[in-house]
C-alpha cells in the first residue's frame, strides 16, 4: 500500500520536577539542601530518509508523543531526560501546519530534521536556591 498525504498530532515531552530535599546525617544537624534538578522533555523530530518511500507508517499513530523527564532526586541527582521521537520520512515530504495552513518546510535532503514539537525544560531544585542569606530554601520549579 502507498499513503502520500497524512495528518499527524505531535506532543512533546514535559520536563520534570526538581526536588525539595534537605541533606540529613546523624552527625550533620543542619545539612543544607541537596534537591536535584528535572531532566528536560524529548523533542518530536521529523527526519527525511531515503529508506522510506511513503508515509503509511507515520499515518498508522494519530498521536506521536515524545517521553517525559524524569523529576530530580535526593543528593542533587538530576533526573533523567525524556527521550526524543524521531519519525522517518520519505524524501520530499512537505510540512504543513494544519491549522493555518502554512508549509512549514520541505524535506527535500536525505538526513534533514525538522523540531516539530520542543521538549520542556527541566524544574530547577532547592540547592539551586540556595544563597548566604537564603539557607534553607523551600521552594523549587517544575
Amino acid at each position: 500500500m502507498f499513503r502520500d498525504e497524512v495528518e499527524i498530532e505531535v506532543r512533546a515531552g514535559q520536563g520534570g520536577d526538581g526536588l525539595v530535599s534537605f541533606r540529613r546525617e546523624k552527625f550533620v544537624p543542619k545539612g543544607g539542601p541537596d534537591g536535584g534538578d528535572g531532566g528536560d522533555g524529548g523533542s518530536v523530530i521529523l527526519r527525511a530518509s531515503d529508506q522510506e518511500n511513503s508515509l503509511l507508517e507515520v499515518g498508522r499513530r494519530k498521536l506521536h508523543a515524545a517521553g517525559n523527564g524524569q523529576p530530580g532526586g535526593p543528593n542533587t541527582r538530576a533526573g533523567k531526560d525524556g527521550g526524543d521521537l524521531v519519525v522517518e520520512v520519505p524524501v520530499g515530504t512537505q510540512v504543513f501546519d494544519a491549522v493555518h495552513e502554512n508549509l512549514l518546510r520541505d524535506l527535500k535532503l536525505n538526513g534533514q530534521e525538522l523540531v516539530l514539537a520542543q521538549g520542556g525544560r527541566g524544574g530547577k531544585g532547592n540547592a539551586r536556591f540556595a544563597t548566604s542569606v537564603r539557607q534553607a530554601p523551600r521552594i523549587a520549579t517544575s
